[in-house]
């Protein structure tokens, strides 16, 4: 499948274009975040690249600082919570067998709750 056909069908692409109702919690220019629709947490947030991009591994080189922008977004969403001192979990899935389902790159913020080790 093309790169076109994986953004036009993309659930997170649809999202972020618009096309699909969101709760918007912040974005700019790189990235958006948005509450998870099957929250896990009091506080469950997904923050997304705007650039379709399908897995972890398909990061490249040029793209290593995006997510670091991700990181720094979910901190900066905790932090605004209220959840940076009692703390919170963020979680990036690659692939189906770590609980990947929707295949563009995404980072879950968690807090609010006491949350368990191992996760899942």
């Amino acid at each position: 499948m093309s790169e076109d056909s994986n953004t036009a069908s993309c659930l997170f692409c649809r999202i972020i274009a618009g096309e699909i109702p969101a709760k918007i919690v912040r974005q700019d220019d790189r990235a958006v975040a948005f509450e998870d629709v099957n929250p896990q947490a009091p506080t469950h947030v997904l923050v997304v690249p705007r650039q379709h991009i399908g897995t972890l591994n398909d990061l490249t080189v040029q793209q290593e600082a995006l997510v670091g922008h991700l990181i720094a977004m979910a901190r900066d969403i905790a932090r605004e919570r209220g959840h940076a001192e009692a703390g919170y979990r963020t979680v990036f899935n690659c692939n189906a067998a770590a609980g990947q389902t929707v295949f563009h790159v995404h980072l879950h913020l968690l807090g609010g709750r006491t949350l368990s080790w191992p996760p899942g």
